[in-house]
């Protein structure tokens, strides 16, 4: 029996589809579905560098805040290690006072480079006043973010001024015992404050003192007592 010929066109499609499968089937050709191993990618590119503090530009820390949280357990922790290998409350007020005054010396350099860089005529305070002016609101404005309260000249004793603080922050999580109730942990800030003075020309001797209130309990005067040479120039500059 003899069966008709396929359409040639039929012929063809047939053929192709067939070859087409075939050429598809993973069973023909099983290197055609194997994938190829990616190559192995090496960066040459070098690693960022980690910031550092010291690269940093200062003007631009000028506006920048320290946690309270962060200075209050910094400060804590310096107290406490002072307080272990001192004898007495004067001996630890002493050491506090030099701490401070490591750091006023810092702050003062900072301050000076600062106005140096923005002025083009950047000034030196020469007299007193326009300087216990600069301490009361520039110095502690840069340290604790807040000028001082006030400023106080003594009645009795013409060589001695003092700054008022009625919330000082060093003072805010400070718990002062009993027995140590005459600590003043602002002795820093008088060391912070004296650097300044000495900085700027006006040697002088600075404590800390508690003056609470009742609306004020932490309260302190930092008391400045200058030395003769300041007031004799002062008069010589009337």
């Amino acid at each position: 029996m003899a069966y008709a010929q396929p359409h040639p066109r039929l012929s063809v499609l047939s053929n192709t589809s067939q070859s087409s499968i075939d050429h598809l089937s993973p069973t023909a050709s099983s290197t055609r579905f194997s994938l190829p191993s990616a190559p192995s990618v090496v960066s040459n590119k070098p690693s960022a560098p980690r910031p550092n503090i010291y690269d940093r530009n200062l003007n631009k820390t000028r506006v920048s805040e320290v946690s309270a949280s962060a200075f209050s357990f910094l400060f804590s922790e310096i107290v406490q290690y002072t307080q272990k290998r001192v004898s007495g409350i004067n001996d630890l007020e002493r050491r506090l006072n030099t701490l401070g005054y490591r750091i006023g010396t810092r702050v003062l350099e900072l301050m000076v480079w600062r106005a140096e860089s923005s002025s083009k005529t950047p000034k030196r305070e020469i007299r007193f006043l326009p300087a216990l002016m600069l301490i009361h609101t520039q110095v502690w404005k840069a340290v604790f973010g807040k000028a001082a309260d006030a400023i106080e000249k003594s009645v009795e004793n013409a060589d001695e001024y003092m700054i008022i603080d009625n919330d000082p922050p060093i003072e805010r999580h400070i718990s002062v015992p009993r027995d140590m109730s005459q600590l003043s942990c602002s002795s820093f800030t008088a060391g912070i404050v004296e650097a300044v003075m000495d900085c700027l020309g006006f040697p002088a001797r600075v404590t800390a003192h508690n003056t609470p209130t009742t609306q004020f309990p932490s309260r302190t005067t930092i008391l400045i007592k200058l030395e003769k040479s300041v007031l004799d120039r002062e008069e010589l500059l009337k």
